[in-house]
């Protein structure tokens, strides 16, 4: 038996340990672990395993996630949100389905100091769920742009998710972040165009909310400048160079760590934001450590390389096999948590992009887009259990019934992504020839 076979073996093996429930980190780990002691021995194949942890765990990239993690924690606790959907809900709610709507540009918002996709479907459950259901709303729809709307915190820099592709595929983190801007706005105004069109269609799914003056407006402005100050210290500071990812998510900490002693936050509260965030980066750094060890006996398989050749070969144009590799991330998305999904697709199915001739800062945001959409596909729909949990009032069923029209609307924005990657690519590429 040569390696690519044993390569093979081992990953039906990790698909049965994953869809018996044995978790993606001991799984990864105990048939990576396995692998290379076929391979290459005890002596070797335990060394790489046992090295993994501390040579991975020690990359000064992986600094920048509990950096941007911590954001998202304090900006909750400062109270960040409450004002957020207060100004959106005055300057949308007019229109049809506004605080649906409102509850879109909102969670946009926060994603862009949060980088945590359930965070940010558990805030807005708590925020604008109760606002929404107050005017009448769709108990469905205003679960389904709840956990629809959380996703686009996987684009919308700081994304936790885009950090770990680039570590993964050794890309610039930097160009990464900026280049998922543009591309969450789009996701965010399809969204709401989509609320619009279904409301026009059925008022009685989300009717507007009127009454309110410019005045009322206007003074809810001020409300939004911290988060806005926070953005665009981010997003700004890596734009031009002026700071690295983990420089400016350690800047942005210490903003919002002000924000939240001016507005008040108590000892308590801060204790509980850290705790929390400490919490979630050990386990995202305990799946990438279980992971990157399968991902080592991979490379000593040479299924990855093999893998691309074979894509390659495929005697159909690249935008079919690309199509074909977004399909395949759905179908694992039913069954898999979207870090997971990452990081054990990547290491065979990125060489094979490439190879097609694809851009990796376009794939990674593309990817990242899927694993939004696995967010809210059952039957993991992660999002859409996180709603559920803090609303019990709402049944499971109902909040996957209430995102079936915003997979429909993802699905739309990976064709704009298909068709015009500029969408994309425009903003890093700038970025490089500026600075």
């Amino acid at each position: 038996m040569d390696e690519f076979q044993i390569g093979l073996i081992g990953s039906g093996f990790l698909i049965c340990l994953v869809l018996i429930g044995v978790r993606v980190v001991y799984a990864c780990a105990l048939v990576g672990l396995l692998g290379l002691v076929t391979i290459i021995g005890w002596t070797g194949g335990a060394g790489n395993a046992g090295m993994i942890p501390y040579a991975k765990g020690t990359i000064y990239a992986l600094s920048v996630l509990p950096m941007f993690i911590l954001i998202g924690f304090l900006a909750y606790h400062a109270g960040m949100t409450e004002k957020l959907f207060d100004a959106a809900r005055k300057w949308f709610g007019w229109v049809p389905g506004g605080l649906a709507v409102a509850t879109v540009f909102a969670t946009a918002g926060f994603a862009a100091v949060s980088g945590a996709s359930t965070a940010t479907a558990a805030v807005f459950a708590r925020v604008a769920i109760p606002e929404m259901l107050r005017y009448n709303y769709s108990p469905s729809l205003a679960a389904g742009v709840v956990a629809a709307g959380g996703t686009l915190a996987s684009l919308i820099p700081p994304s936790a998710i885009l950090v770990i592709y680039a570590i993964i595929v050794e890309e610039s983190i930097g160009r990464l972040l900026v280049a998922g801007f543009i591309p969450g706005i789009v996701s965010a105004i399809i969204y709401a165009l989509l609320i619009i069109f279904m409301a026009m269609r059925n008022p009685e799914l989300g009717p507007p909310v009127k009454g309110f003056t410019w005045s009322d407006r206007m003074k809810s402005v001020p409300g939004t400048f911290p988060v806005l100050f926070v953005i665009f210290v981010i997003f700004f500071s890596m734009y031009t160079g002026t700071t690295t990812p983990t420089e400016a998510g350690a800047v942005g900490s210490f903003v919002v760590f002000v924000m939240a002693l001016i507005g008040g936050m108590k000892w308590n509260t801060l204790k509980g934001a850290l705790l929390e965030t400490a919490r979630l980066t050990v386990m995202i750094f305990s799946l990438v450590w279980g992971v990157l060890i399968f991902v080592r006996f991979m490379g000593f398989a040479e299924l990855p390389a093999e893998f691309a050749n074979w894509v390659v070969s495929l005697p159909f144009p690249p935008v079919v096999t690309m199509i074909c590799i977004l399909l395949f991330y759905v179908i694992l998305g039913m069954f898999m948590d979207a870090i997971g999904m990452l990081l054990l697709t990547l290491p065979v199915v990125y060489p094979a992009v490439i190879a097609l001739g694809y851009d990796p800062i376009w794939f990674g945001i593309v990817v990242v887009k899927m694993c939004e959409v696995c967010l809210i596909t059952p039957p993991i729909g992660l999002n859409c259990y996180v709603v559920a949990g803090v609303r019990p009032d709402i049944p499971l069923q109902q909040v996957f019934k209430g995102i079936g029209p915003f997979f429909i609307a993802d699905v739309i924005t990976l064709g704009v992504f298909l068709a015009w990657p500029e969408v994309i690519t425009w903003l890093p590429d700038l970025m490089i020839k500026k600075f």
